[in-house]
């Protein structure tokens, strides 16, 4: 994957996330998937990019 689609995705899901945790509180489960999604894409940005993976995956 190119690193700017990656971070392009990364900025969507971010948006996205945001967007649902203003509509529909922290703790809803579209906003707890979005935050799923997103640390995804930030586990793959790391491990592709940078090297490094979260111990937390």
């Amino acid at each position: 994957m190119i690193k700017q689609d990656l971070v392009t995705l990364i900025e969507k899901k971010r948006a996205e996330l945001i967007k649902a945790a203003s509509a529909n509180g922290l703790t809803s489960t579209v906003v707890i998937r979005y935050s799923q999604e997103l640390d995804h894409l930030l586990n793959e940005y790391n491990r592709i990019f940078l090297g490094k993976v979260s111990s937390h995956s």
